[in-house]
């Protein structure tokens, strides 16, 4: 246990595949969740949890909360003790809704449980405990190291993870809808096989995504926010769908894909565009009865960060 008695660990929304890179590709963005981990006087293993902000209400409160359940499996993994310790959560990230929630809570407790014990491990570590507790690295690792990440896997299988540049010029606008959409059900509509034709074309549009998003090519990324592993299969699920993309576009965005598994759409768009992106965006959503929050944010190139009370 360290010397501190609290732990403030905030990190970021994450946007995975940006159109043509299903599964290995993921960008962190400027809004965050925050978790307070406090020590407390009572038998080991005991928590307490709270949860503030919009939602706060369907955040789990016990020791099935994902938070803790990262947190415990840091110190089992190391032998340690677990201690009991009380849990604040500041919800600024929407829940359920293809921003990379679930990222944030494993990866705000296992930053956390490490911070307790006095950091004895890096951030290489903690970021393939985090892969290995998530399933795939898409949102987890932006997540925790910021950024633009690619994600492959090596000759033995282990992650090798490679920053991508993103161009200060490129703007994300994200279309937040008031409803959800389960991952379950967004990988169920996807085809079990795809085409050769299929596979050589996302394999040459993520090239092109890579190049444009560090040079702010227009014409690039216009071309490499195209996508059809997931995006076509995905469409009919998100009401709406084909007028925000319409819309997006007319007034300039590059492109809109769907954010993670949706049904959040992220457009990326000019720096000095992107308020002209975000409200038509806002107004075609209107216009389809569907109540949403866009946002103009910010590539958050920072990940999680820690600050000891």
């Amino acid at each position: 246990m360290s010397n501190f008695s609290s732990v403030i660990v905030s990190v970021p929304a994450t946007t995975a595949n940006i159109g043509p890179g299903f599964d290995c590709l993921g960008a962190a963005l400027s809004l965050y969740n925050r978790f307070i981990f406090s020590s407390v006087e009572a038998e080991p293993g005991t928590v307490s949890i709270t949860a503030l902000g919009d939602e706060a209400d369907r955040v789990q409160l016990d020791a099935d909360n994902l938070v803790y359940r990262a947190f415990v499996h840091l110190y089992q993994e190391l032998n340690q003790p677990v201690p009991a310790v009380q849990v604040e959560i500041q919800l600024g990230v929407p829940l359920a809704r293809g921003l990379g929630s679930s990222a944030t809570a494993i990866v705000g407790g296992l930053v956390g449980a490490n911070a307790l014990l006095d950091f004895p491990l890096n951030r290489q570590a903690v970021m393939q405990m985090a892969i290995a507790l998530e399933g795939h690295p898409d949102n987890v690792v932006p997540a925790l190291v910021g950024g633009c990440c690619l994600a492959a896997t090596d000759s033995n299988l282990a992650w090798e993870i490679c920053d991508i540049p993103w161009s200060d010029r490129i703007a994300p606008v994200v279309a937040i809808p008031d409803f959800e959409l389960s991952t379950t059900e967004a990988r169920r509509v996807l085809p079990a096989t795809y085409s050769r034709a299929d596979a050589i074309f996302n394999t040459a549009h993520l090239g092109l995504l890579v190049r444009g998003l560090e040079m702010g090519n227009p014409a690039w990324l216009q071309a490499a926010l195209q996508d059809r592993i997931h995006q076509p299969y995905r469409q009919a699920l998100i009401p709406g769908y084909g007028a925000v993309q319409v819309a997006a576009i007319a007034a300039g965005a590059y492109g809109l894909v769907i954010s993670g598994a949706g049904p959040t759409l992220l457009a990326l768009a000019a720096i000095d565009n992107a308020d002209n992106v975000r409200d038509a965006i806002a107004q075609a959503w209107s216009q389809e009865n569907t109540k949403a929050v866009v946002k103009v944010l910010k590539l958050d190139r920072a990940g999680a960060s820690v600050q000891m009370l």
